[in-house]
């Protein structure tokens, strides 16, 4: 599900999920009105295309597929804000989640992020590539000053507004019962993991879990576009 918010006129983020293919993508868009939503849609179209054209991948040969939609996705939104100047200096933070038989593959760039949720215990697959983050890394500030950290939105990362960026792809095991979240930073700017942890511990199903978490961060103050994809992984 994606929300506007209660702060946004407009919602900039992008998701696209098929079980049929095996992936779920997320991409939340920045650099203006409409040039933000321009960028996380052309990231999703980007990641439906290569998939659809690639569903027999699996364990070995995901990982590059993974890092070829991220390049390809940079290349052409690159190309669009070249040939429109009102598309200058868009880009869009992203996630992409592969699946094959028995594991995952996660690709990520931004501050967008993918948790794993398992045998009731939340663990953030994903880094953000954030000042802040990086900050927290070297000790600087503590993870309280972080959530209100003045320069807290600004990245060190992002798809089209550099040639090349790096992505982090990272892969696992999965097991009945995982649940992957793949959510815009407007959800875990307003949560906790905490309050997270204790939306998907609740006895329901996914989709009033997904409208659950998506409640809360509006109840928080829903300052941005909220964005939250779960995936659930079942016995075969």
């Amino acid at each position: 599900m994606s929300d506007t918010g209660l702060r946004r006129t407009h919602n900039e983020d992008s998701f696209v999920m098929r079980p049929d293919l095996g992936f779920v993508a997320v991409a939340d868009g920045m650099g203006g009105s409409a040039s933000g939503e321009v960028a996380s849609r052309m990231f999703t179209e980007t990641v439906l295309d290569i998939f659809s054209k690639n569903s027999e991948k699996g364990e070995k040969e995901l990982p590059e597929l993974v890092r070829h939609v991220f390049k390809l996705s940079n290349e052409r939104i690159l190309r669009a804000a070249q040939n429109d100047t009102r598309h200058q200096g868009m880009g869009c933070t992203a996630e992409v989640l592969a699946f094959y038989s028995t594991g995952y593959i996660s690709g990520h760039v931004g501050d967008s992020r993918t948790y794993l949720f398992r045998e009731g215990q939340l663990r953030q697959i994903t880094k953000d590539h954030s000042l802040v983050q990086d900050q927290l890394d070297k000790g600087l500030i503590t993870p309280d000053e972080a959530r209100e950290h003045p320069l807290r939105q600004v990245l060190l990362r992002a798809v089209g507004v550099m040639e090349d960026p790096a992505v982090d792809v990272t892969s696992g095991k999965t097991q009945p019962g995982d649940i992957f979240l793949i959510c815009s930073d407007g959800l875990t700017d307003m949560l906790e993991d905490t309050s997270i942890r204790e939306a998907l511990l609740l006895a329901l199903d996914l989709e009033q879990k997904t409208d659950r978490l998506i409640s809360l961060a509006n109840a928080a103050g829903g300052k941005d576009n909220i964005t939250v994809a779960l995936c659930e992984v079942i016995a075969p």
